[in-house]
């Protein structure tokens, strides 16, 4: 495995286990066009709720989303939350859950307000507390049975009770027995807490209140490393450091500081556990720490221009990896523009979506694109293939080949995802995908529009975007000609 991007292939089927804090995270999206006349407050319109599993169950999700088994761990309350995380877990592939119910605490649970795509408030619903010895015992049976098999261990703590220092120090005597690597998301100060643990990630705010060294230059950051690598006897130390990157202390000491990968930042929730999921499986697969360390770090650049705790799925790390920066991480198949528009929906966001040959792109391409993206949230352009566009346009069509066309069209800022298909109408394309806008040009006025009946049963929209005249592919290919014939 001499390329970066084969250890994702490795990911598929690998089991970990995460033994940690697990939370419901609650998304209930809504509008807010106005002040309350009773405070000085907005008034927030809820619209509809998602669930999911959060926490170190935000872990295990994005274990499963790139390909890998999780086993997940933890206490939850008996109470109507607990059942409704059980719900979102059992609906997770790849996600078992293994859960210890007590009647000592409420389950965790973080219910966030969204308008506009943006959080406006979070309102948290905890009781930490430590937990009776049946429940911890509870938890150890649940871990002692899942470590069979497992390829390594993640603690994930996010100071909720679960992981008292007895409880760490008791799981990674049980890992290190089977010779399995713990992989540690702290959120203590005293980070000693972790010993026995192989890596731990904290993240710079985490580093710099257990260190007191400012981690925000690379040098702060490796001496950062240096002290917590001492106080934890941790293999290798990860700092994850927002904007500046990561910063990784190999197990000979060595340094290595990677620029961040996000080309856009739209929410960081969760981008630590997308970290330490795409590590450990990359470890967990015996890849070197510098190749895991740039998986987790594209991971996160991927995970943070998503809306809320987002997961990442192995195809999406595939393109970022073999983008180059071109926009080519935006071509896709059709599954997984369907995947895509499930996410963005999952997250409030309004996909649209518009077809075409799109052959010898022109200003009335670059209007049409930019009114469609103006009509929703993210963009997903479909394109005829090279066979397609042949059957409808003639044997001397297209003059770009497909993959011309999709590299040219990914370039651009207003199209979030690509996809090609080979048949005469994008009828196929837009079942699959489901978008909530199908966007045309105005010449379709009065005809009947391909798709229009899908889109419209889910309560979506079809929109017609106005055309600039003077301007055609068909056109264009005509005046070349005359001027290569003059």
């Amino acid at each position: 495995m001499s390329r970066t991007s084969e250890w994702i292939d490795a990911f598929a089927g690998v089991k970990l286990v995460v033994f940690g804090d697990v939370m419901l995270d609650r998304y209930t999206f809504g509008d807010c066009n106005r002040i309350s006349p009773e405070a000085p407050a907005p008034v927030f319109l809820a619209q509809r709720v998602e669930e999911m599993v959060g926490g170190a169950g935000n872990v295990a999700r994005n274990i499963a989303s790139l390909g890998g088994q999780a086993a997940l761990i933890g206490a939850i309350g008996h109470d109507s939350a607990g059942l409704a995380l059980v719900a979102a877990a059992d609906d997770t592939p790849g996600l078992t859950p293994h859960l210890a119910m007590t009647d000592a605490a409420r389950t965790a649970v973080k219910n966030r307000f969204v308008a506009k795509n943006q959080q406006m408030l979070r309102v948290d619903e905890e009781d930490i507390v430590e937990l009776p010895e049946i429940t911890v015992e509870a938890l150890f049976a649940h871990l002692d049975t899942q470590l069979e098999g497992a390829a390594a261990l993640i603690l994930s703590d996010y100071a909720k009770g679960v992981l008292s220092r007895p409880t760490i120090a008791r799981a990674a005597a049980m890992a290190r027995a089977r010779g399995i690597p713990v992989i540690v998301d702290p959120k203590s100060r005293d980070l000693a807490r972790y010993r026995g643990a192989t890596v731990i990630t904290p993240n710079a705010k985490e580093a710099e209140e257990a260190t007191g060294v400012d981690c925000h230059s690379d040098a702060g950051a490796a001496e950062a490393a240096g002290l917590i690598a001492q106080q934890t006897e941790c293999a290798v130390v990860v700092i994850t450091r927002g904007p500046q990157g990561m910063t990784v202390r190999a197990a000979d000491g060595t340094i290595h500081h990677m620029p961040t990968a996000a080309r856009e930042v739209f929410d960081v929730s969760g981008a630590g556990d997308t970290v330490v999921a795409a590590l450990a499986l990359a470890l967990a697969c015996r890849a070197p720490i510098e190749i895991a360390a740039e998986l987790a770090n594209r991971a996160a650049g991927i995970v943070v221009g998503k809306v809320g705790t987002a997961t990442v799925s192995a195809a999406e790390l595939h393109r970022t990896l073999h983008s180059g920066g071109t926009g080519a991480d935006k071509i896709t198949d059709l599954a997984g523009a369907a995947k895509a528009c499930r996410d963005w929906r999952a997250t409030g966001q309004r996909t649209v979506f518009t077809n075409g040959c799109f052959d010898l792109l022109h200003p009335g391409h670059v209007s049409l694109l930019a009114f469609a993206k103006a009509q929703g949230d993210k963009l997903i352009v479909a394109l005829n293939s090279d066979a397609s566009v042949k059957r409808l346009k003639g044997p001397g069509r297209p003059v770009q080949t497909e993959h011309a066309r999709a590299v040219v069209m990914a370039a651009l800022r207003d199209v979030d995802l690509v996809v090609v298909f080979d048949e005469d109408t994008p009828l196929e394309a837009i079942t699959a995908i489901e978008p909530d806008v199908l966007v045309k040009g105005a010449d379709y006025a009065g005809k009947t529009v391909v798709g229009a009946d899908v889109v419209t049963a889910r309560g979506g929209m079809v929109v017609l975007a106005p055309l600039i005249d003077g301007h055609s592919t068909t056109a264009s290919i005509g005046r070349a000609g005359r001027n290569a014939d003059a």
